[in-house]
């Protein structure tokens, strides 16, 4: 299905972005990796061009919160292959501090990256699967962006504002032959705790209890392939508890606002914000 799509990853040093750029490889595509470390992506290039499948991959560095210079990188990504078909928006860091103990640069932080600049390189892609008349635009969004927990106030906060951003981009983009999928990942084991910011803006540089029993990474990325495949809108992957909370917060709201209120008391008596 997508053998010589032009896919363009940004996170995509690591993680679910990683996993995903090795997926398409393996479907022929022709991929362009983004993320701030250049030396990481070659890396995953090279990993990529490994597979028989795969024979085109451009490492394109950037950082999404760079606005000014995101026009010039959309146009360097589609001069790759004159086109950009698919646009996987996976940059993003999360958070694990108390909202009290959170300095609000920390939260400025938190939507630059994970909001501002998701929406920022969208608004330059869109334009362009327009003219070439489709497209398919995806972000990763969290569990988090469904449910209100403890400790992430400010990646909650973010992660609602994406999934709120693309529901709405998908009903304006739809006559325009262009797809939107959210993905929601609940606990998947790569190093997304490490890398959240405390309360002070630096690294938590811990494993979460619960990151480290996730859904295997690899594993996510295949569930979300298929979901790209049938075209879903939204993308719900991971396997454990906290993907029945989804459905457990539709149908019992109060319920889930009494667990997540018994859980931050369970955590802070016990001074541990990495379960």
């Amino acid at each position: 299905m997508f053998k010589d799509k032009v896919v363009w990853i940004t996170g995509a040093s690591s993680g679910i972005g990683e996993a995903l750029a090795l997926e398409f490889a393996k479907q022929g595509a022709k991929l362009i990796l983004s993320a701030r470390r250049e030396e990481v992506l070659q890396s995953v290039k090279k990993n990529c061009l490994n597979i028989e499948q795969c024979t085109d991959v451009m490492v394109l560095p950037l950082d999404v919160t760079d606005e000014a210079n995101i026009p010039g990188k959309v146009k360097q990504a589609h001069s790759f292959a004159d086109r950009i078909d698919m646009l996987i928006n996976n940059a993003g860091i999360s958070q694990r501090s108390r909202f009290l103990d959170t300095e609000l640069s920390t939260f400025r932080a938190l939507f630059e990256v994970d909001v501002f600049g998701q929406i920022a390189l969208t608004k330059s892609v869109v334009p362009i699967m327009i003219e070439q008349g489709s497209g398919y635009i995806a972000v990763t969004a969290s569990v988090a962006g469904k449910i209100g927990v403890p400790f992430r106030t400010g990646y909650c906060a973010v992660k609602h504002a994406v999934m709120g951003f693309f529901d709405s981009l998908r009903a304006e983009v739809s006559q325009h032959n262009i797809k939107v999928t959210t993905i929601t990942p609940g606990f998947i084991r790569t190093n997304i705790s490490e890398n959240a910011l405390s309360g002070d803006g630096s690294a938590f540089g811990k494993v979460d209890t619960s990151i480290a029993g996730g859904m295997d990474v690899t594993e996510c990325a295949k569930v979300i392939m298929r979901g790209f495949e049938k075209g879903k809108p939204e993308i719900a992957v991971g396997k454990g508890f906290e993907m029945h909370i989804l459905w457990i917060k539709r149908l019992f709201p109060t319920l889930v606002f009494k667990m997540m209120a018994g859980q931050y008391q369970k955590m802070a008596v016990t001074n541990k914000i990495d379960e």
